[in-house]
């Protein structure tokens, strides 16, 4: 995945980078300054990931920060239904 198509969400305590693809592919808890828990952006999968999106679908249809924040509206529109996956 190309690094534009990661969005950050974070609390001033520690961030998130989630693809398009709904993973959270780098993740350092509970600071900034921690190991990396999740750090699939700098290798693959064995690196550890999460994520949270249908199951047949590789990237969301939209997805935009809410008014002024850091929190992520991430949807999916799929032949069975629309998703909506709120990340913060």
């Amino acid at each position: 995945m190309r690094i534009e198509d990661y969005a950050l969400i974070g609390d001033t305590q520690s961030a998130a980078l989630v693809g398009r693809d709904g993973s959270i592919d780098w993740l350092c808890l509970p600071r900034f300054d921690s190991p990396a828990c999740f750090a699939k952006l700098l290798g693959d999968e064995s690196n550890g990931f999460w994520r949270l999106a249908p199951a047949k679908h590789e990237m969301a249809t939209r997805r935009a920060y809410a008014s002024d924040t850091l929190i992520l509206e991430t949807v999916w529109e799929t032949s069975t239904g629309t998703v909506k996956v709120i990340d913060f």
